[in-house]
Parts: C-alpha cells; structure tokens; sequence
C-alpha cells in the first residue's frame, strides 16, 4: 500500500476511519459553491474542513498522509461505502450525512476514553461530530415537516441511502467497541429524529439495514471511481512537485 507503514490493527483502524473522513470531505466539498443558498456553501464547506483534519490526523499515524490519499489505488481504500455515495440532491446529502455523523459521533463517544491511538483523535473530534450531526438534524426535520414536496424528496432520501448502513455495525479490528450498543443507540436517536420530521424510517429484509457491500474490504461502488479519479488528478498529474 503506497505510503503506509506495515499495518498493526490500531493502523488498520486508524486508515479505516481516516478514510471515511476523507471520502466523505471530498463529497462534501463538490456543494462549494453549489448549495441552495450562501449559509449552506459555508456550512457544508465548514464540515468538509473539519472532516478533512480528522482525515490529515488519523492518516498520518498510518504513513504519508498525501501519499496514502493520492496515491493509493480505489481496492486499498477502506471507506464505509456510505460515505462515497454522490451527492443528488439536497435531501441525499442531508440523509447521507444525518446516518453517518451520527454514527460517527457515537463511535468517537466510545473510543474517546480508551487507550487506542485514535483516542485523542476522538476526544477531539466528538465535539466536531455533534454539531455534524445537528446541522444534518435540523435540515431533516426542515425538510420532512416542510412542503409536500420536500417531505417527498426527505423521504425518497432517507430510504435511497438506508442500504449503506448496514456496513457501520461491521467490526473494525483495533477498535474497542461495544458495536451492539453503537448500533442500537445509533438506530434509536435516527428513529426520534425522522419520526419528529414526520417521516418514515426505512426498512431493509427483516426490518433492519443490510449492507449494501464491503468498502472496509476495498470493495466499493461505481460512483467511488470516478470521485477518486477528480481527487488525485492533480497529484498524479504533477508528481513530486512541490507547492
């Protein structure tokens, strides 16, 4: 793997989370520019920065933080696919990121105390995620108790995105972390809030999220390529100049 140092589990954890902070940074930052009105660029531009630090962080305890983002091929990526879904529109953005910072929050919560060396990464970080996670909360609710039509495209989002979540309770190898409480508590605070915006909450076979596949595994879907491919063109372009 280009970049990395020989992975311990802790590594391994720490390259696996970093990717999914950077994946999702770089969908984030597609809206610069974009987003329905001037508060939001800011907003979600605001967001990807932060996710893009906690990326540059965790990164860097696994190797060459530049090399393993734009060097690496698209199988050594280990992104929750979730998180490379492309934008659509706005109500897929607020789905993907209310699934994901929620879960995200709730995981730094658990490893913030414990001794992995993604720890202080995630005392940090929690802070961070809470405010991710709110910003998408309100929009859910703005959207699902708004017009017929946003309820509508609330609702066609929630359940487009409901697929990918069933990769989040994998475990991660090198993560001390109770997964079945993550994923019940995770399930329980997204169910209050699509409940309030008087939405449905999605189902998948037997009632529950299924995994759509295994980015953990470098197995991922379509659209990663071609976000990977705009992500290291300038890299690969120009490679080993210096800025």
């Amino acid at each position: 793997m280009s970049g990395a140092r020989p992975g311990s589990p802790g590594n391994q954890a720490a390259l696996a989370l970093g990717d999914d902070a950077l994946v999702l940074a770089q969908r984030l930052g597609e809206w610069a520019g974009h987003a329905p009105e001037l508060e939001e660029d800011v907003a979600l531009t605001n967001i990807a920065l932060d996710l893009l630090g906690q990326a540059r962080t965790l990164l860097s305890l696994c190797g060459d933080e530049d090399a393993l983002a734009f060097r690496r091929e698209e199988r050594a990526f280990r992104n929750v696919q979730l998180v490379e879904q492309p934008n659509g529109d706005f109500a897929h953005t607020v789905a993907r990121q209310l699934y994901f910072s929620t879960y995200q929050e709730l995981l730094y919560g658990q490893l913030a105390g414990g001794t992995e060396p993604v720890a202080a990464l995630a005392a940090k970080a929690v802070k961070e995620c809470a405010y991710h996670r709110d910003h998408a909360e309100q929009w859910t609710l703005r959207l699902g108790d708004g017009t017929e039509e946003s309820h509508h495209r609330m609702q066609r989002a929630l359940e487009a995105r409901w697929r990918y979540t069933g990769e989040l309770w994998q475990p991660v190898e090198g993560l001390d972390v109770d997964w079945e409480v993550l994923e019940t508590t995770w399930r329980a605070s997204v169910t209050g809030i699509v409940t309030q915006a008087t939405l449905t909450v999605p189902t998948g076979p037997q009632g529950s999220a299924w995994a759509a596949g295994a980015g953990r595994q470098g197995v991922h879907t379509e659209p990663f390529g071609r976000l990977l491919a705009e992500m290291q063109h300038l890299h690969r372009s120009h490679p080993g100049a210096s800025w």
